[in-house]
């Protein structure tokens, strides 16, 4: 995969050249890169989740809007045409690991009935197959999937999630088979067993997904490696990122423990006062009277520019580097973003890898949105020094697209650093900023406007789904922006285009108490 995404840089470089043959080029890799993807899905994953792929990459190809790619494919006899027919007469799951999660939930539940188990997987094929094949073995299981719906597949919007949760942590049903997006930010009950249906090579992931066992007690963790194909480069990776992750923590350890009653030692000099310093705790010496002084924590609490970090994030080399500078750290769990600076800033840190996979995978546009709602002052972090065109295979014009609508359409400020140390010292600067009076400015960032009819327009503008259409229909229906204020939600919803929960919007936040 590295080479094919190395490949695809060079194709990517040669487009933006004109190059003719990079376009006939850029056709042959993504043909490459969905054959690859078969091969990885038919090792790891199952027959099941071939045989879907397949059906799709048949229809595509089938489809005038398909790509040639695509249509290559499917009417090549030597490989997939034939491969489609084939995987047409499986009426079962031919890999093994899907019996195998059967059998492991089945004898967990016979031995602890009460037990909750959560099986991940990376595809939502793969959940569905997991959830007929325990189904079909007699275990109440539910699948536990994103809210994107895909082809003709519907996601769970977050209403039907919190209801799964509420279900699992009852015991209605006692497997949850989930892909990522049970990893992190949704209140997964506990578990007594986590089950990885493949290995992945994220140790944050991996961390994460083994984070839901053993909170309260024991927990069991099995990991499902296929021999001889990208689960074992996978657990391999994982686990090797693991291991530095303890090593650079226990680097990071604290020194000896500080003595509040240092003891001034016995000496052919004078000794000064003492202050209080990091020295092994001294037993007390009854002869020599001990010099004290009052000691606090914040005596040692650095008194740099504060900056909250969301404590999902302290495995990361971010948090180190940033006390390093100085900063003043507060550690709490953040609803929206990484970072918290002051009361207007809020940081998403994401690496490039990260940044396109939950671009693919999971709703980045739910989750940006979300934050840029909850602050005047969203940023975006992109770290890492990888091509965005090139870590998945997608056109670089969705990209583009991607970073205008986060830019332009959603107001996040868009960074981008070479690493983790780099964007610590981003988020200093931009703490010593929004310390000093340069952080104090106006919300809008515009100074002035050239009539008074722009200036209500743009105050009017500010409130929540208020665009400037909206607004030239209210101020020309009301006449003044007091009118649209004192107003009824019934009287702003009666002017044709806008409805009830923007006029309700309106009514409320102009009467909400400020505190």
């Amino acid at each position: 995969m590295k080479a094919l995404n190395a490949l695809n840089a060079q194709i990517q470089q040669r487009i933006r050249t004109r190059d003719p043959s990079a376009f006939i080029a850029a056709s042959l890799h993504a043909e490459c890169m969905k054959l690859r993807h078969a091969i990885s899905l038919a090792e790891t994953q199952g027959s099941e989740a071939l045989k879907l792929y397949l059906a799709r990459l048949s229809a595509e190809g089938a489809s005038s809007s398909g790509s040639k790619a695509s249509k290559r494919l499917v009417n090549d006899p030597a490989s997939t045409s034939s491969l489609v027919e084939v995987a047409e007469g499986w009426k079962e799951e031919l890999h093994p690991k899907a019996a195998i999660v059967r059998e492991l939930v089945k004898a967990q539940l016979a031995a602890h009935p009460e037990s909750r188990i959560i099986v991940f997987a990376t595809y939502r094929d793969t959940v569905q197959t997991l959830v007929d094949t325990l189904t079909a073995g007699g275990i109440a299981c539910e699948r536990f999937v994103g809210q994107a719906s895909r082809d003709a597949e519907k996601g769970l919007s977050q209403k039907e999630q919190i209801a799964s949760l509420a279900r699992f942590r009852e015991g209605e049903f006692k497997c949850l088979i989930a892909t990522s997006v049970g990893e992190e930010g949704l209140d997964v009950p506990s578990t007594d067993m986590v089950i990885f249906y493949e290995a992945v090579p994220s140790e944050i992931r991996s961390i994460q997904r083994k984070g839901r066992t053993g909170r309260s007690g024991s927990g069991t963790i099995i990991v499902l490696v296929t021999k001889g194909t990208s689960d074992e480069t996978f657990r391999y990776v994982s686990q090797n990122r693991e291991r530095a992750m303890v090593t650079g923590i226990r680097s990071m350890s604290t020194p000896p423990a500080l003595s509040l009653d240092p003891v001034a030692e016995p000496g052919p000099a004078p000794a000064p006062d003492p202050e209080p310093v990091l020295v092994p705790p001294v037993p007390p010496v009854p002869s020599i009277p001990a010099a004290t002084k009052q000691v606090s924590f914040q005596d040692f609490t650095p008194a740099g520019p504060a900056i909250t970090v969301d404590d999902r994030e302290t495995s990361s080399r971010v948090a180190g580097r940033l006390h390093e500078l100085g900063a003043s750290i507060t550690l709490e769990r953040l609803e929206f973003g990484d970072y918290a600076i002051g009361d207007r800033i809020l940081v998403e840190r994401k690496t490039v890898q990260d940044f396109m996979n939950t671009l693919v995978e999971r709703d980045l546009f739910g989750q940006l949105r979300a934050m840029a709602d909850a602050a005047l002052r969203p940023v975006l972090i992109i770290e890492g020094v990888d091509d965005l065109y090139a870590v998945r295979n997608i056109h670089p014009n969705a990209v583009r697209g991607t970073l205008a609508a986060i830019t332009v359409d959603m107001g996040i400020a868009l960074l981008r650093t070479r690493d983790a140390d780099d964007t610590a010292e981003v988020l200093y600067v931009l703490a010593q900023r929004e310390g000093s009076e340069r952080g104090e400015r106006k919300v809008h960032p515009k100074k002035s406007y050239r009539s008074a009819r722009e200036e209500q327009e743009y105050a009017l503008s500010a409130f929540p789904n208020i665009g400037l259409k909206s607004a030239r229909l209210l101020l020309e229906h009301f006449g003044s922006l007091k009118a649209i204020i004192d107003a009824e939600a019934e009287d702003l919803a009666s002017v044709h285009g806008i409805g009830e929960k923007t006029a309700r919007g309106i009514w409320d936040l102009a009467r909400r108490p400020y505190r």
